[in-house]
């Protein structure tokens, strides 16, 4: 059964906040995705920890961030099977590539997956 790009958009944000609470530790507050084409665009807001926000205040450690970007990214790359896996699963499209970024100010997260081909939608 095909799904409308609401519903695949929904079941994405979904899958994405359980692994980040199951996987990271720590649930996003809020979560968005979308769907252009074959690009699948997953923005996190409220992901860092109160202890990652002290390290990021530059006046405290001047390599706060990059330690923050460095083990967050770690992270993901030890969990990019399970992303992958359950992207695929909602989409029924291969993931070609994922790419993804934190800002240490703002506390937003950005998860990129590049798809073989746009989903199929209703």
């Amino acid at each position: 059964m095909k799904k409308t790009k609401g519903q695949i958009e929904a079941e994405i944000s979904e899958a994405i906040i359980r692994f980040e609470k199951e996987y990271m530790g720590r649930g996003p507050l809020e979560a968005k995705t979308y769907i252009v084409d074959d690009l699948v665009l997953v923005r996190l807001k409220g992901v860092l920890t109160k202890a990652e926000y002290q390290l990021a205040n530059p006046v405290d450690i001047a390599n706060g961030r990059t330690l923050i970007k460095q083990m967050r990214i770690a992270l993901l790359e030890k969990g990019r099977p399970l992303l992958e896996a359950v992207v695929e699963s909602i989409t029924n499209q291969k993931t070609i590539s994922l790419h993804t970024d934190i800002s240490t100010r703002t506390g937003e997260k950005i998860v990129l997956f590049t798809l073989d081909s746009p989903p199929k939608l209703e």
